[in-house]
C-alpha cells in the first residue's frame, strides 16, 4: 500500500509539472479575450478592460526581488515603452504583492518611466497564472482586449518577438 501510495503521489506530481511546463504557468491561451480587469495605476487612474479597447496593452507583471524582473526591465524601458509609447499603446509594471514604498524605491532604481500598478493580493496575478507561478510575465493585449502574446522570463528571442508582435499590432486600424 506504501509503495502504491508512492507511485501514485510521484505519477500526480509528474503529471503536474509536465502541465506547467506545456503552459508554462499560464491559465490563460493566446487567442482568449483578457479577463475582467480592474485596479489602479500608482497615479490613481482606473484600468478596466473598457479602458483599454484601442490601445495594445502590456501587463508585465514583476517584483523587486525577481532578478529575471530587474534584467528585463531596462529593455522593457527602452526598446518597448520608449518606441511606442507615443502610439496607441500602454505598458504598465504589475508589481506583485508589495507595498507602495518598495515599489516606488524600485522603480526609481531601475529608472523606468511606464505607469505602474500593485497587485497587492496577487489577485490579478491569479486570473492569468496557474497556482504557484513565478513572475517575470508579459501578458499582450490587442486593440480590441484579446491576448496576442505571452512571454515568461527573459529570453532575448522571445522578447524580439513579443516587440514585432506589437508593432505588426500597432500597424493594424
Amino acid at each position: 500500500m506504501k509503495k502504491l501510495l508512492i507511485l501514485l503521489f510521484f505519477t500526480l506530481s509528474t503529471f503536474l509539472h509536465a502541465q506547467e511546463n506545456s503552459t508554462r504557468g499560464y491559465k490563460v491561451k493566446v487567442g482568449e479575450q483578457a479577463p475582467k480587469l480592474e485596479f489602479s495605476l500608482m497615479d490613481g487612474t482606473k484600468i478596466t478592460n473598457e479602458s483599454l479597447k484601442g490601445k495594445v496593452a502590456i501587463l508585465q507583471f514583476t517584483a523587486s526581488w525577481c532578478s529575471v524582473c530587474r534584467k528585463e526591465m531596462p529593455h522593457l524601458e527602452k526598446e518597448v515603452w520608449q518606441r511606442f509609447k507615443n502610439d496607441d499603446f500602454i505598458l504598465i509594471g504589475m508589481d506583485l504583492k508589495e507595498n507602495s514604498e518598495k515599489v516606488n524605491r524600485f522603480i526609481s532604481q531601475m529608472k523606468v518611466s511606464y505607469p505602474f500598478a500593485i497587485d497587492t493580493d496577487g489577485s490579478l496575478f491569479d486570473k492569468f497564472t496557474l497556482p504557484n507561478s513565478g513572475v517575470t510575465r508579459n501578458i499582450v493585449i490587442d486593440k480590441n482586449g484579446k491576448i496576442i502574446f505571452l512571454s515568461r522570463l527573459y529570453e532575448k528571442k522571445e522578447f524580439n518577438e513579443m516587440i514585432k508582435t506589437i508593432a505588426l499590432e500597432l500597424k493594424k486600424s
